[in-house]
Parts: C-alpha cells; sequence; structure tokens
C-alpha cells in the first residue's frame, strides 16, 4: 500500500507529480501510475511517450486534452470523472482551463517515463512526507 506522503513529489512550473507506483516505490517494471496535479491556466506542453500508451482518469477539475492520431489532431473538454486514452507514440498535451487545480491519476504501460521527466532541468523533487 502507497500513499501520496510516502512518495516523492516531482515539481515542474506547470505542475506536480507524485508517482505512486514505479520501480524505486513498488518494484514494478510493468505498469506506471501517479497523481498529476495541474495548477488553473497551466499544463504540460505537447510530448509522447515512444512505445508507451498511457490512460489518464480526471479526479478533479477540468481542461483541454489533444492527442495527435491518425495524422490529426483531436482536441477535447475533459472533466472529472472522464478517462483519456493515449495509444503509443502519440504526442498529447493537457491544459487546465478551470478555476480549480485539476488532478488526473495518470496509468503508463510501463516504467521508464517517470525517469526520464525527473531528469529534465526544471524538475525540482520535494522529498516524501513520511520516512520509512
Amino acid at each position: 500500500y502507497v500513499c501520496a506522503d510516502d512518495v516523492e513529489t516531482q515539481v515542474f512550473p506547470w505542475g506536480r507529480l507524485a508517482w505512486l507506483s514505479e520501480p524505486r516505490v513498488t518494484g514494478t517494471d510493468n505498469m506506471t501510475a501517479g497523481v498529476v496535479t495541474l495548477e488553473p491556466g497551466k499544463g504540460h506542453d505537447r510530448h509522447n511517450h515512444p512505445g508507451c500508451e498511457e490512460l489518464l482518469f480526471v479526479i478533479e477539475g477540468e481542461g483541454d486534452q489533444t492527442v495527435e492520431v491518425g495524422g490529426g489532431i483531436e482536441k477535447r473538454r475533459i472533466k472529472k470523472g472522464d478517462l483519456v486514452h493515449i495509444p503509443s507514440d502519440a504526442f498529447h498535451s493537457t491544459i487546465n482551463t478551470g478555476t480549480i487545480p485539476m488532478v488526473i491519476f495518470a496509468v503508463y504501460q510501463f516504467s521508464g517515463p517517470e525517469a526520464f521527466l525527473r531528469t529534465l532541468p526544471e524538475c525540482k523533487i520535494e522529498l516524501a512526507k513520511n520516512k520509512s
């Protein structure tokens, strides 16, 4: 069992990521999952995860989700309770268009993308509140 206070948080100018399941936390190699928080008006730029599918489940808030599939760009308004499937290699972005923080539960098909984010120069690390 893991709670958000048990793990470090990756902090970016656009939001925060707390990975609840990844190799350093649960030892998994098969799936990575965590909570993403985007402040109002903020979001992450267009990017992709080579060879890796992603699921996004909106826990709170609303925003614009863009996914590039089949040579086209699909943009939709997403809100609490919505699930987004992002195919392998698809470029995508999420922007919080609401007035409250947008909270998303993100799942990667395998581990690796979360480790890459940690290496970005704009990534700051907040240590876990609960130290084991």
